[in-house]
C-alpha cells in the first residue's frame, strides 16, 4: 500500500474499502434485515482499532449482527458468555503444571482463554462482577494479558464488540464510566421499523436467511486501519470536534448555559481523538479520501453518549445523554470558522 507513488495507493485503497463496505453490507442483509446504522458504525469501531458497546433490548439480533460479521471476515472468533460465576482466568486464560512425558519434569504451561482471537463477541457484559470486567477491559486496553509473569500478546487485528441490554438491571454490574470510556463507540440498537419487521418475521419463519461467504481477510482489516491514520482532516474538521468536546465541559469558557446547569463532566481529550479518528474511518467507507464536518456529526452520538454525564436536575427534567448531544450540536455551529487556538505548540 506504500510505493512510489503512495498517494495514488491511498486512493485506490480507499476504493477497495468502498466497494468491501458495500460488500459487506450486502452479505450480513442475507441475516441482518436494516441496522444500517448499527453496522456502519461497527466497521467504523473496527477500522479505527477500536472496541464497541452495543446496548438494546434482547432480541434485536445484536448477538446474530456480530458473529455474522465474523463469518464475513477470514478471522478467528470466539464468544464469552458473561455471568455473574465467571473468572478472570475463565477469559485470560490460566497456567497448569503439565509434566513433560519425557523427563518427567513438571513446569507451568499457560492455557490461552476464549480472549485470544482477533474478534470477540462479550455477551452481556454487565452480568458479570467487577473483577472479570477489569480484566477483560485491561485486555482490551493492552491488547496483552499477563500469567505468571509472562506477557502474551493478543492476536492483531484485535477488536471486542461487547453487549448489553437496558433491562433486568438487578443483580447486574453496570459498568462505570470510566471503563465505559475505553470503549471507542457505545452504540445503540434501536427497534426495527415496521417494514423490516414484517420482513424480519416473513423471512425468518418460512427459513429465507442465506449463508455469509468471508469476503475480507485479516491483513485486509489492518491495511485499512493503517489507512485511516493517513487520511487528511482538515483544520475546519478538527475544530469542529475540537469545540464540541471543549463545550461539553462545565466550567470552560466555552461552555453553554445549558451545560453550566445540567453537565456533570464532559468529555475528555479522548472524545476529540475519538471524533476524528472516526470521521476518517467513515470517510473511507464512503470512498473518500478526507473527513467532513458531516462525518463528525455522523459519530458524534455513538462518540460522546458515554464520555457525557447529566447532573440529577437533568436527570429530573427527563435529559439524557442523547437529547444533551442533540443541545450540544445545536449550541456549536458547524459553519463557523475553526482556527488553531492561540498559543499552541
Amino acid at each position: 500500500m506504500t510505493t512510489d507513488n503512495p498517494s495514488r495507493d491511498d486512493l485506490a485503497a480507499v476504493e477497495r474499502c468502498k466497494e468491501s463496505y458495500e460488500q459487506i453490507r450486502a452479505e450480513l442483509a442475507k441475516v441482518i434485515i436494516g441496522q444500517q446504522k448499527v453496522i456502519e458504525q461497527v466497521l467504523i469501531a473496527v477500522f479505527s482499532r477500536g472496541h464497541a458497546l452495543l446496548e438494546g433490548v434482547p432480541g434485536l439480533a445484536k448477538t446474530l449482527l456480530i458473529s455474522s460479521l465474523a463469518e464475513a471476515t477470514h478471522l478467528s472468533f470466539k464468544r464469552i458468555q458473561f455471568t455473574p460465576d465467571l473468572m478472570p482466568s475463565d477469559v485470560t486464560g490460566t497456567e497448569i503444571i503439565q509434566e513433560d512425558a519425557e523427563t518427567g519434569r513438571r513446569q507451568y504451561k499457560f492455557l490461552p482463554g476464549p480472549l485470544f482471537a482477533n474478534i470477540i463477541l462479550a455477551d452481556e457484559i454487565n452480568r458479570t462482577p467487577p473483577k472479570t470486567q477489569a480484566a477483560m477491559l485491561e485486555a482490551m486496553q493492552e491488547r496483552q494479558v499477563s500469567a505468571g509473569g509472562t506477557t502474551h500478546r493478543l492476536p492483531a487485528p484485535f477488536f471486542v464488540l461487547a453487549t448489553q441490554n437496558p433491562l433486568e438491571q438487578e443483580g447486574t454490574y453496570p459498568l462505570p464510566e470510566a471503563q465505559l470510556a475505553r470503549f471507542f463507540l457505545y452504540i445503540k440498537v434501536d427497534y426495527p421499523s415496521g417494514a423490516e419487521e414484517w420482513e424480519i418475521a416473513r423471512r425468518v419463519t418460512t427459513g429465507q436467511l442465506g449463508e455469509i461467504s468471508p469476503l475480507m481477510s485479516g491483513e485486509d482489516i489492518v491495511g485499512f486501519q493503517e489507512l485511516v491514520t493517513r487520511v487528511p482532516v482538515s483544520a475546519q474538521v478538527l475544530g469542529y470536534a475540537w469545540a464540541l468536546v471543549r463545550a461539553s465541559r462545565p466550567g470552560s469558557e466555552e461552555a453553554p448555559d445549558f451545560v453550566q446547569r445540567w453537565i456533570a463532566w464532559g468529555a475528555g481529550p479522548r472524545g476529540v481523538l475519538t471524533l476524528v479518528t472516526a470521521a476518517k474511518a467513515r470517510a473511507i467507507l464512503h470512498g473518500r479520501y478526507h473527513a467532513t464536518v458531516g462525518d463528525i456529526q455522523a459519530v458524534v452520538r455513538p462518540a460522546l453518549r458515554h464520555r457525557i454525564a447529566g447532573h440529577y436536575s437533568a436527570q429530573a427534567n427527563d435529559l439524557g445523554s442523547a437529547q444533551l448531544i442533540e443541545m450540544l450540536m445545536e449550541a456549536v455551529p458547524a459553519d463557523r470558522q475553526y482556527d488553531k487556538p492561540v498559543g499552541s505548540g
